[in-house]
């Protein structure tokens, strides 16, 4: 379990992005809720199964990640698991937001600098 949470922050970088910038807040998003969010899209990113209900999840996300303190701390959340697991495709997780409809300006990337995440 712990390598599919591991998985699904390294693939699911580009969540994080996939908000406007919006007025500094307290985050609000906890990474467990991060990752209940994301929990779909393990399978397609691991090349283990299709999309399928991904998409949910990444608009999910994309709504609830409304300030700029709640897209760093998804940001963070993800990168912190990340560098553990090697089973993730991550041109498929790059391309998750266009596959999803989101449109982000960010490039999706481990090495996404959070603080910059806006």
């Amino acid at each position: 379990m712990a390598s599919m949470t591991k998985a699904l922050c390294v693939a699911l970088v580009a969540a994080v992005l996939v908000a406007s910038a919006a007025p500094a807040a307290e985050a609000a998003l906890g990474c467990g809720q991060v990752i209940s969010y994301l929990r779909s899209c393990l399978p397609y990113v691991t090349n283990r199964g299709p999309l399928g209900g991904c998409c949910g999840g990444v608009k999910s996300l994309y709504s609830a990640a409304k300030t700029t303190p709640d897209r760093q701390a998804t940001c963070t959340c993800l990168k912190s698991l990340a560098g553990s697991y090697s089973g993730v495709n991550l041109n498929k997780a790059a391309g998750l937001p266009k596959q999803c409809g989101v449109n982000i300006p960010y490039k999706i990337s481990p090495s996404t600098d959070c603080a910059k995440v806006r």
